[in-house]
């Protein structure tokens, strides 16, 4: 089997890959994030490929997994807040309202060069948040390293009345992307699992 390169510093997209019983490293792109004016499903795909290509150069072989996550609220996009002042106006202009989380996927083949992208869109519903529960979530630091500012698998659980959609796309994997994109590279992903010695145990780098 192929071994798995994940180009990012996510936990949570760690996590994810950790939770199907897929192997893997990681390797931090560097890569400057910058928006460009595209639709966001292209946008979060194309800063993905950044990504993907920027760590796949380092690799003689092995697939490398690049993602980006993208908040779109009434047309505007979101990404990482820069501080806390740029997270608390994310948050209030989420609150009360309906948003979409855009994530984008490259897989790349490092000995090839052959590579698939993919995307997924889920619709999100906010709950209107007090400002004191704004101002305690600002304090945990939490916003800080995610897209729109909060994290529904942590403490902003409490936000979310509702989502339509992939719930670990808005965590920051769509699994069932990842999926196909990996049928698409002509690998059986529970392979990994027979791979590892032990259906559903891996071991990670």
């Amino acid at each position: 089997m192929k071994k798995l390169i994940l180009a990012s510093a996510s936990p949570r997209r760690a996590a994810l890959l950790r939770q199907v019983g897929i192997p893997f490293a990681v390797v931090v792109p560097a890569v400057q994030e910058t928006i460009r004016d595209l639709p966001p499903d292209k946008l979060a795909v194309s800063l993905a490929l950044d990504k993907a290509a920027a760590a796949a150069r380092q690799f003689l072989q092995g697939l490398v997994l690049g993602a980006d996550t993208l908040v779109v609220c009434a047309g505007k996009i979101m990404g990482k807040p820069r501080d806390a002042a740029a997270a608390r106006r994310m948050l209030e202009t989420l609150s009360g309202r309906e948003h979409s989380v855009f994530t984008g996927l490259a897989l790349i083949d490092a000995a090839t060069g052959r590579t698939e992208t993919a995307w997924a869109e889920t619709r999100v519903w906010m709950r209107s948040l007090e400002r004191e529960l704004i101002d305690a979530y600002l304090a945990t630091g939490e916003p800080m390293d995610k897209a729109g500012a909060y994290g529904i698998q942590e403490k902003a659980a409490f936000f979310i009345e509702r989502i339509e959609g992939c719930y670990t796309n808005v965590v920051g994997l769509p699994l069932n992307q990842l999926y196909l994109l990996l049928s698409r590279m002509d690998i059986k992903p529970w392979q990994y699992w027979r791979d590892s010695g032990e259906a559903g145990r891996a071991v990670y780098d």
